[in-house]
């Protein structure tokens, strides 16, 4: 077999190659050429999910703590993830309006057994009606997070930021800067707005101690709620349907901004300055998430904003919510705008220091195939059938029986490896015993033969 290639040689001796009726060739030491990875069926008979019908997309599943996205997506679109489809913030929005109206008869019952007889969003100098008050919005944030959670199946964190959680780091140089801009201009315009009212400065409110704790300890939530409900959700919902990142952030920011001018009842109607202002809120709101692309910016503006409001007007005295009108209501707005503004303007400078994130994570799956083996063809067909069984008669080209190299390596010569001179026997007529010949390491003389 010297000299010739491994099919040259017959099974067992010298002459023609004779076939071979034996089972398939195996590897080095009788090992399987290959050792498929799980069962064969889930290898080469096809994937392990049914096929999708044709004209239908499939739709990888999410591996546990990946994120849902195939690319980045800013936080106007963080609903369009892999699975996402037109009914789910439909769905979502008719959850949070169902929790939303039970949680507000329970409220109003609690209320009337309290006996609190203030008018919500009115009569806010009142440290029992502002408590309700917060209340009955605050537990709109746990609501929004089922809403995230039941319909699109997503973890909560998403509803905050682009990164599937609030960014803590954010808030405190924010909120000082908020201070130095919205905050002063709406200080000017409560003080302005108490000073000229009906009633003049009257002094701090009955219950300003309480009015105080209250402030501080429920406002910022409350203000967090509001921005969840229309900036956490509802402008995603509306970005989502239209798909497109700009479009959907101009066309939600708009949409939201009127919905929450809405929901503060604004006294004049739509066409009032109070509408315009608080207008103007909602899209400095909108600006500020778009800028740093989380919540953090506008949960900030927002709880400044209404804690300079609530603790003015309860120390200086006046309704907090009374509105002014004529050219003196025009110039507070003006104010306030201006104030606003300015935040925006400075947040959007900051963003070359902060960093913020504008884009979640992501992880393309589109291409992942659901099972291993060569590429899929639709409708998720192997492009070739299985290997048909080989344990039928099948000329051999292999070595003999016997220790062989693996493919690529010079054949040995016949007979297996040459022998190892340090285990050679005597030749039988030597007659000598083991030990005894020149050069055994038993005896310990040179010349001695070896085992």
């Amino acid at each position: 077999m010297t000299g010739a290639g491994w099919g040259s040689a017959p099974v067992g001796g010298p002459g023609p190659a004779q076939p071979y009726a034996g089972p398939p060739a195996t590897g080095r030491y009788a090992a399987p050429p290959r050792v498929a990875l799980g069962p064969p069926s889930a290898a080469w008979y096809g994937p392990v999910r049914p096929p999708v019908p044709a004209g239908r997309r499939a739709t990888p599943v999410t591996p546990p703590g990946a994120p849902p996205h195939d690319v980045p997506q800013p936080h106007a679109l963080l609903m369009r993830t892999r699975d996402w489809s037109w009914w789910r913030p439909l769905l979502g929005l008719l959850l949070f309006a169902v929790l939303y109206g039970v949680s507000a008869l329970l409220l109003g019952f609690t209320a009337a057994i309290g006996g609190l007889t203030g008018d919500l969003l009115v009569d806010l100098t009142d440290a029992g009606v502002l408590l309700l008050t917060n209340v009955s919005l605050i537990v709109a944030i746990p609501m929004i997070w089922l809403c995230w959670l039941v319909p699109h199946g997503l973890r909560i964190g998403w509803s905050s930021s682009v990164l599937g959680r609030l960014r803590w780091r954010l808030f405190v140089p924010l909120t000082w800067r908020a201070l130095a801009s919205l905050g002063l201009a709406v200080a000017l315009t409560v003080l302005i707005s108490v000073l000229t009212g009906a009633d003049g400065l009257t002094g701090p409110a009955s219950s300003f101690g309480w009015l105080v704790l209250v402030v501080l300890f429920t406002t910022p939530l409350q203000a967090a709620a509001e921005e969840y409900v229309f900036r956490g959700y509802l402008s995603q919902a509306i970005a989502g349907w239209i798909g497109r990142p700009r479009a959907g952030a101009i066309v939600a920011a708009v949409v939201t901004a009127v919905l929450f001018s809405l929901a503060h009842a604004p006294p004049g109607g739509v066409f009032s300055q109070a509408f315009l202002y608080r207008f103007a809120i909602g899209l400095a709101f909108s600006a500020a998430v778009w800028l740093t692309g989380g919540l953090e910016a506008a949960i900030v503006l927002h709880a400044v904003n209404n804690v300079v409001v609530f603790l003015l007007g309860g120390l200086l005295g006046g309704e907090v919510a009374a509105d002014a009108t004529g050219l003196l209501g025009w110039g507070t707005t003006v104010l306030g705008v201006v104030g606003m503004a300015g935040f925006v303007v400075w947040v959007a400078f900051l963003r070359e220091r902060l960093h913020p994130e504008l884009l979640s994570p992501a992880l393309d799956l589109r291409g992942a195939r659901p099972v291993a083996g060569p590429p899929l063809q639709p409708p998720f067909q192997r492009p070739f059938p299985p290997p048909a069984p080989s344990w039928g008669p099948v000329p051999y080209s292999g070595p003999g029986p016997g220790w062989y190299p693996p493919p690529g390596l010079p054949a040995p010569r016949r007979g297996g490896p040459p022998p190892d001179e340090r285990w050679a026997r005597p030749p039988a007529d030597q007659g000598q015993r083991p030990g005894s010949g020149p050069g055994s390491s038993l005896g310990g003389e040179a010349g001695r033969p070896r085992w």
